[in-house]
């Protein structure tokens, strides 16, 4: 038989393995882990018939890597089996970066049992127990997993439209999954167990909770390390730590779980963002609105939510024996306010621009700090554009969006084009001029971006921008769109040139994202040390000893009628210990103010990171944070 490998063509004998062929035109089995037949995943113990191309997945691919940790999932479960007889285990996937498993168990799973099942995982590793693939017809299948008392494999099994099911064994391990794995456990030994969490049998909270052991593979020890040290830099900035510990935000059970309760110094950075939002939009030829956060049903079900987006909505309320919903959106709203008068075509574009407070549910399982949350402001805008001035606006826009998030230091950014999802509506043709608009403004912006494909909303296709902070992830940042169909269901029009009724085409768009989300971002970027022209408090004055209080709050009342956000710490507390808390706040700059200082009118100044910067006149230390909040500098 004859087969292609790496754009070369082999001949075989027949009922080889794929592992036997590698061999016999020496490739390195030992950093193979699996190989595409025709485009399709297979192990090498795959016999091979008859012609094919035959590509081999390397170890240290993402593909060949996505294998490793899936099996490391299995020899996780496989461990668990051996320390815990009793566990029911359920699935385990491998995940960006990880892999998890659930598992039912008789108790919380501890650290000691962490560091049990890790070792216990090791042995398995260093047996180099094969993993070896069959291929059962369903009914045998569950007459092995009721043998082995796993209900949870059952279930799925029953739930299978073919009439055979593939199971992997390694050892005296069974499991149902698709394949494929590594040759043999030994693969697996660059691993780490890192946590354990809840997780509901399938997502849905009226099943049973189980616990899910979260752990990450790679193909070397390296690269294992490398990853180890991004997750611990990765919790440092952790958001929900640094806003406890800078007293920015909480989230609190009697209130509900994903409601925000924004403290002092959380809401300051929150007024410096949406005052240089505003401005920015005033530049740019946008009319503020505001809208209710509420609206009969009927609204929701002409715009399309009812039907599209129901299960992210909260359930109706009765008001005056009529039903009406918490808004998931503003755009109705907006539309509203544009229909409340007849348009001419030269008042578009129009730009509406709110600051509009929704509510959306999310499951409880999902809901993380200010990232996932159920209610939140988005800083969101509704453009009524002319056909011919489409591509047009959404160049504006993208520009807009850039020059936002790079004026928060965000210089990183991936983009995207989503495209039409499963559910969706309005017709095909709408939906090509849509994305076509979307691709065509990109271009021209000669901005690089992956298809996201079917990632679009239910009416429109869209650009997504994601941030890339300082440690390399990713964060949903903001969001363009292109809507053909509300105008449609509102019955939108203007009146153009030649006297008649036309129909505009509206832009979704926000900036920033959620004022949440994006203060969650901004929180981790930085690790809460804020640049001075957004830290909440810029500037602390420690005067050394009372009688430099006088002098202290003096300098306070200058920097104060400058416009700058400033406090004098008057603790009876020693001049070391208030310079260490005022650095642990994270604050740009300590000013400390003694008798030399008094004398000559003049400060001792501390920057954040850089230290002491010497002495300098109040007049030279205002030109200088002056200059750097003026030009919005990021340190």
């Amino acid at each position: 038989m004859k087969i292609k490998i790496s754009g070369k063509i082999y001949e075989f004998q027949e009922g080889l393995t794929i592992e036997e062929i590698f061999k016999q035109i020496n490739f390195d089995i030992s950093k193979i882990v699996a190989a595409k037949v025709n485009g399709v995943e297979k192990d090498l113990k795959t016999k091979i018939n008859e012609d094919v191309e035959i590509e081999p997945i390397f170890i240290d691919t993402e593909e060949g890597e996505e294998i490793l940790r899936h099996s490391t999932s299995h020899i996780l479960a496989q461990a668990v089996m051996h320390l815990f007889p009793n566990a029911k285990y359920t699935i385990g996937p491998a995940i960006e970066k990880g892999f998890y498993y659930d598992f039912d168990l008789e108790n919380p799973l501890t650290e000691e049992d962490l560091t049990k099942i890790e070792e216990e995982m090791k042995r398995i590793i260093d047996e180099k127990i094969p993993f070896e693939r069959l291929e059962l017809p369903k009914e045998k299948a569950i007459e092995l997993f009721v043998k082995l008392n796993q209900p949870y494999k059952i279930e799925i099994i029953e739930e299978v439209k073919e009439d055979t099911v593939s199971i992997y064994r390694q050892g005296d391990f069974t499991d149902l999954c698709r394949g494929p794995h590594i040759p043999d456990t030994s693969y697996a030994k660059h691993f780490k167990l890192l946590n354990v969490a809840g997780a509901y049998w399938r997502g849905d909270e009226k099943n049973k909770m189980l616990q899910r052991v979260y752990g990450t593979a790679f193909a070397t020890e390296e690269r294992l390390k490398e990853y180890l040290n991004f997750l611990e830099e990765a919790k440092k900035r952790d958001h929900r730590k640094i806003g406890k510990e800078l007293d920015l935000f909480s989230i609190q059970e009697e209130i509900g779980p994903g409601l925000i309760l924004w403290h002092p110094k959380g809401a300051t950075v929150r007024k410096i963002i949406e005052d240089f939002w505003r401005d920015e939009h005033i530049k740019r030829g946008y009319y503020f609105v505001y809208t209710p956060h509420i609206a009969r049903v009927e609204l929701w079900k002409t715009s399309g939510h009812w039907d599209f987006y129901r299960e992210n909505m909260f359930s109706p309320m009765e008001v005056d024996k009529g039903s009406y919903m918490v808004k998931p959106m503003n755009c109705p709203f907006h539309i509203a306010i544009y229909k409340s008068r007849t348009r001419s075509y030269r008042d578009l574009p129009l730009r509406f621009a709110e600051l509009g407070t929704v509510y959306r549910y999310e499951r409880a399982g999902v809901l993380h700090g200010l990232l996932r949350v159920r209610g939140f402001t988005q800083d969101d805008a509704h453009l009524f554009v002319q056909p011919e001035k489409l591509e047009e606006e959404i160049i504006g826009v993208v520009e807009f969006a850039k020059y936002m998030i790079e004026t928060f230091g965000f210089k990183n950014y991936n983009v995207y084009l989503s495209t039409r999802p499963e559910k969706y509506v309005g017709s095909l043709e709408n939906w090509e001029l849509a994305t076509n608009a979307l691709k065509v403004a990109l271009d021209e912006l000669k901005i690089p971006y992956k298809i996201d494909p079917g990632e679009g909303v239910f009416y429109g296709p869209k650009i997504d921008i994601k941030l890339v902070d300082a440690i390399g992830r990713e964060w949903q940042g903001p969001t363009i769109q292109v809507d053909f169909n509300l105008p449609e269901r509102f019955d939108v029009t203007y009146i153009g040139e030649d006297g008649k009724e036309h129909r505009p085409i509206m832009i979704h768009r926000v900036v920033l994202g959620s004022m949440e989300r994006f203060f969650g971002t901004l929180i981790e970027q930085y690790a809460g040390a804020f640049p001075t022209w957004i830290a909440p408090i810029q500037v602390r004055i420690v005067p050394i000893a009372d009688r430099h209080l006088e002098y202290a709050q003096s300098v306070r009342g200058r920097l104060f009628l400058n416009g700058l956000r400033v406090e004098v710490d008057e603790r009876s507390e020693k001049m070391n210990a208030k310079i260490r808390d005022a650095e642990t706040e994270k604050i740009p700059y300590i000013l400390i103010v003694g008798d030399k200082e008094v004398s000559s009118g003049s400060v001792s100044v501390r920057k954040r990171r850089s230290g002491d910067i010497g002495i300098m006149s109040v007049d030279a230390f205002l030109e200088r944070i002056l200059n750097e909040v003026k030009n919005r500098v990021i340190d």
